[in-house]
């Protein structure tokens, strides 16, 4: 059974960075998908960043593309999975998710079984 758990969330200003963690243990991520979410007040549950383990490939949405990036980090019993954003925008804001599904996940949240339990984003003056 996968557990994931996110950190790093905080309050930046416009232009400013953070980076988040989504540390994953309990079973290999070798045949997964490994998929950052965010939502918003009011929106729906957003794919934006997708790793696929096995080939190393990442894709980014549009509002994302050259300002955010994916990468992991593994060791003998656990990944991490970062995403580091930079140049953040007020319209980032969001409860940011990691989620991990089977090999073929794309971006919709339905595909995936294991989620974090989320950290705040909030991009303001």
């Amino acid at each position: 059974q996968l557990q994931l758990v996110e950190s790093g969330g905080g309050l930046v200003q416009p232009g400013g960075s953070l980076k988040l963690s989504c540390v994953v243990s309990g079973a290999t991520l070798d045949d997964k998908v490994v998929t950052w979410f965010r939502q918003a007040p009011g929106k729906e549950r957003e794919g934006i960043s997708l790793m696929i383990i096995r080939e190393g490939g990442t894709y980014y949405r549009p509002s994302v593309q050259g300002r955010f990036t994916i990468s992991r980090e593994h060791e003998a019993t656990k990944d991490t999975i970062h995403l580091e954003m930079n140049s953040l925008k007020p319209e980032d804001t969001a409860v940011y998710f990691c989620a991990a599904g089977p090999w073929g996940s794309s971006w919709q949240p339905d595909q995936y079984p294991y989620w974090g339990q989320g950290t705040q984003v909030t991009v303001s003056t």
